[in-house]
């Protein structure tokens, strides 16, 4: 299901993609967007805000 969620832990509840994506991001990446979870809510948003934190690695 695409769309959006109310926060994250709906969105990764019931979203697979979603979940797979996050659980397989750093520790401290999930815990920046868990900080913000009520701003995540859709599989977009999610990946936009991971990448935004990711960049910051290089």
């Amino acid at each position: 299901m695409q769309g959006k969620y109310p926060n994250l832990l709906e969105l990764i509840n019931s979203n697979n993609r979603a979940k797979r994506y996050f659980n397989s991001l750093p520790d401290y990446v999930r815990q920046q967007i868990y900080s913000r979870s009520s701003g995540v809510n859709s599989f977009e948003s999610l990946r936009d805000y991971a990448e935004n934190l990711l960049r910051g690695d290089d």
